[in-house]
């Protein structure tokens, strides 16, 4: 299948992947960061996910610079790079927050709902901004 891809098609699927790998692996971290702060430290859903996004960025900026688009784009303009990089994670964060608020508050629902839109629509959403945005 690879093999009859266009080249550009077989370079997004590459950077699909290694987006997916490091992505869940930054995203486990930080569900876990908003669990167990909720859960153990008894903080605030909104609060707890505010941690995890904080730690999400500063990771995620190194590894998805440095692995999931290697070699795509321009990287002449670091502060409009790491600008649009703040702003696509607000976007995600503001995401994973509207979801926290909606399951967690609104619905009444235990404090693990979240986690399955958090690690489904949201970094399926960020993906194609910085792909396209950020990275591009």
């Amino acid at each position: 299948m690879l093999s009859r891809m266009e080249p550009a098609a077989r370079d997004a699927f590459a950077q699909l992947v290694r987006y997916a790998i490091i992505g869940a692996l930054i995203t486990a971290g930080g569900q876990a960061i908003y669990y167990y702060g909720v859960e153990w430290f008894g903080l605030d859903p909104n609060v707890s996910i505010a941690v995890a996004f904080v730690a999400g960025v500063i990771v995620g900026y190194f590894a998805h610079g440095w692995i999931s688009f290697a070699g795509h784009g321009a990287r002449d303009d670091h502060a409009r790079m790491g600008m649009r990089f703040i702003v696509v994670n607000l976007f995600g964060f503001a995401l994973n927050s509207f979801f926290v608020w909606l399951l967690v508050k609104a619905l009444g629902g235990p404090t693990w709902w979240p986690i399955v839109p958090n690690i489904v629509v949201t970094p399926f959403a960020t993906f194609l901004m910085h792909r396209y945005w950020t990275f591009g």
